[in-house]
């Protein structure tokens, strides 16, 4: 566990070099577990606990879409959010090319590209909100409005 405590991502340079505040939490994690189980098992809301969803358009564009990990995302809603006719989420085979991460640690802030990003609205319900890290068993607490405003986002209705 002490080793896993030394992991700095790629995320978490980011943040520390736009000095935008943030909290890590660590957890024993070795491959994919859902957002609902990570929850469970840290005893956190679902409500605040976010997954990142990357997507591909009708235009060939990837999206990224934050949503609470016990909600699905709107494909329709999505679509509307980026000024797409359709979207389609992103093969998990392809995850990694298109973002860096992998699946389970993919995270809005430091992907390969900044692609267009959409947080869903509840987001700005609350002081803080958890999103990945950047690795599997990492996790961020960040102020959405200080995420929203590092990487462009915004924050719309995109789920059911």
């Amino acid at each position: 566990m002490a080793k896993q405590k030394d992991i700095k991502t790629n995320a978490m340079r980011i943040l520390d070099k736009s000095k935008t505040p943030y909290k890590v939490n660590y957890y024993n994690c070795e491959e994919f577990i859902d957002g609902v189980h990570i929850a469970d098992m840290l005893s956190q809301s679902y409500d605040m606990s976010f997954k990142t969803l990357v997507a591909v358009g009708k235009s060939k564009e990837n999206y990224v879409f934050c949503l609470p990990v016990d909600k699905e995302l709107d494909l329709k809603k999505a679509a509307k959010s980026v000024g797409e006719k359709s979207v389609e989420l992103l093969h998990v085979k392809d995850i990694k090319n298109v973002t860096g991460y992998i699946r389970g640690g993919c995270t809005p802030i430091g992907m390969k590209k900044q692609f267009k990003t959409v947080i869903h609205a509840s987001a700005l319900d609350f002081d803080e909100i958890i999103i990945s890290g950047g690795a599997l068993g990492v996790q961020l607490i960040i102020s959405p409005q200080s995420l929203i405003s590092l990487i462009g986002a915004k924050a719309e209705e995109i789920v059911f």
